[in-house]
């Protein structure tokens, strides 16, 4: 069995999405998504100049060595970039095994530890009351998990405030959206916020929260010591973890939950935090760790820490990555939930699937592979829009953390 072809496929039904499209001598084809929000045609260049030429001709099956030559081979290893593309072809030949076998990637990988998959949607409103409204509304589609942000009086274009709608797509223009913070602002009105979501709603649910990278370690630990009495689910990417000793300090005071990982790209990016017990969640994505073949890895790593997964799962990855992710949360022992930001009608059209929400759970579905298609030619219809995520400054103009 021999890889004939492989092309990338990158389309914008209301977003843009790279996707590779790997086949076989044999009819078969998987697909894998490699989309890096706001910087997406950097790793069309590297599937199609570096990565597909070596494609060609290899045997499909071989997925352990195939993850081995695109990384070790590669001189330079490991960066969004790269780890994207080797994502995109992991994840692309688990698909071809799946349909092969005729089995689910869950099976392939050992077989369900779980019937449902537990995830969080996401509620933000421009303002408290706001804020409120949409817990309410996500209550109501049936969410049992709910990460709530909202717009900070004196605060301009505050992070994770949506547009009105289920379908938050923070990537807004040609060059970026230049943002305003203010820590002290946000400190001061965080702790609000869960007070009043409490108020309203009990204990009943559980509440989320992400400061998106936007604090110091002792900024973070205080976040967290207020926010204890709420009892949060978990805090979402508090500090930058480039220095994940920095934990260390968050975790001597506060007992609030902390999950980090979006932006990680391999297990060192993670050791430490994990061995050290500095998290309770690792948040990498098959999309952005270089595919199942690796992340599977660090889930098992992170089990003998007690740590469980919490996989990103927001817009900027498309209904492939969401499609394996669940295979991959079915089968992980220490899964611990799911991110889910809902598609446009638009992205689920092109990229056709069997999985589906119910009661504040994903269903896989009974599928082989990890059971997302593409439409080719209804993601033509859909031509590549330029986008960029925002940056941020502080009030004096100084760059910050966006």
């Amino acid at each position: 069995m021999k890889i004939t072809a492989a092309r990338v496929i990158v389309t914008c039904p209301g977003r843009n999405f790279v996707t590779l499209k790997i086949e076989t001598d044999q009819g078969v084809y998987g697909i894998g998504d490699a989309t890096l929000n706001g910087r997406e045609l950097s790793v069309v260049a590297y599937l199609e100049e570096h990565v597909i030429p070596a494609l060609i001709g290899k045997d499909p099956r071989r997925i352990e060595d195939a993850w081995q030559y695109f990384y070790r081979g590669a001189y330079w290893r490991r960066g969004p970039v790269t780890m994207r593309a080797i994502a995109a072809v992991d994840v692309a030949l688990w698909d071809i095994k799946g349909k092969m076998a005729g089995m689910s990637i869950t099976d392939l990988l050992g077989g369900a530890s779980r019937d449902s998959v537990l995830v969080y949607g996401h509620a933000n409103g421009a303002d408290l009351e706001g804020t409120i409204d949409a817990v309410g509304q996500y209550i109501d589609l049936g969410y049992t998990a709910i990460r709530a942000q909202s717009g900070i009086p004196g605060i301009k274009l505050a992070y994770g405030v949506g547009r009105g709608t289920l379908h938050y797509e923070p990537a807004d223009a040609t060059l970026p959206t230049e943002t305003v913070w203010n820590t002290s602002k946000y400190l001061d009105y965080c702790p609000k916020l869960f007070d009043a979501l409490r108020s309203n709603y009990g204990n009943d649910h559980e509440l989320l929260h992400d400061g998106h990278h936007r604090l110091t370690p002792n900024e973070a630990a205080q976040l967290g010591k207020n926010l204890e009495p709420y009892r949060l689910f978990w805090l979402e990417d508090i500090t930058p973890a480039e220095n994940q000793e920095a934990f260390r300090h968050i975790r001597q005071h506060t007992t609030t939950p902390l999950a980090v990982g979006e932006i990680f790209n391999t297990i060192w990016d993670a050791k430490d935090l994990i061995q050290n017990q500095l998290i309770d969640y690792i948040r990498m994505t098959i999309v952005g760790s270089g595919g199942i073949t690796h992340l599977r890895r660090v889930a098992d790593f992170a089990a003998l820490w007690q740590v469980r997964t919490g996989s990103h799962g927001a817009t900027d990855l498309s209904p492939v990555t969401m499609g394996a992710a669940l295979q991959f949360d079915m089968w992980v022992p220490n899964f611990g939930i799911q991110e889910y930001m809902r598609h446009t009608e638009e992205t689920d059209a092109v990229f056709p699937h069997a999985y589906s929400f119910d009661k504040g759970r994903l269903h896989p579905g009974a599928v082989v592979g990890h059971g997302v298609d593409i439409d080719e030619a209804l993601a033509a219809r859909y031509p590549y829009k330029p986008a960029q995520l925002p940056v941020a400054r502080l009030e004096d103009g100084t760059m910050w953390n966006w």
